[in-house]
């Protein structure tokens, strides 16, 4: 594969009814394509004020474990090279451990790629 290469959108699921992808979405489709099993996730950051009012500085702040799917990859491959489709759909927002995947910069934006199977559970909304 080229540099030059365009970028090929049949790798990105649709979202699910409902969402839709954010802008970071779309200013990044020609950087990451997940492959396989894996999904690319950016983290939504959480509440910096308590019920009470008090302002939680960023220092003493825990990593989100909440983010939103930006991409996901085609789906792995069985025994019989029959490809698995991932349950997890462009725009879910998921729960994921607090050191899960592996962070990657892109753009300034701080990502995470991790596989299917690091994901917790998917948040309705």
């Amino acid at each position: 594969m080229s540099a030059n290469t365009a970028f090929n959108p049949t790798f990105f699921r649709p979202a699910a009814a409902g969402c839709t992808p954010s802008n970071a979405l779309q200013e990044m489709q020609l950087k990451l394509r997940p492959l396989a099993d894996r999904v690319i996730v950016k983290r939504i950051d959480s509440e910096t004020k308590t019920a009470s009012g008090i302002v939680i500085p960023d220092s003493a702040a825990e990593k989100p474990d909440q983010g939103e799917v930006l991409a996901v990859g085609p789906g792995k491959l069985d025994d019989n090279g029959k490809r698995i489709e991932l349950s997890i759909r462009v725009g879910d927002r998921v729960l994921f451990g607090k050191y899960s995947g592996q962070t990657v910069k892109v753009d300034g934006d701080e990502l995470l790629v991790m596989k299917e199977d690091d994901l917790f559970a998917v948040v309705e909304k």
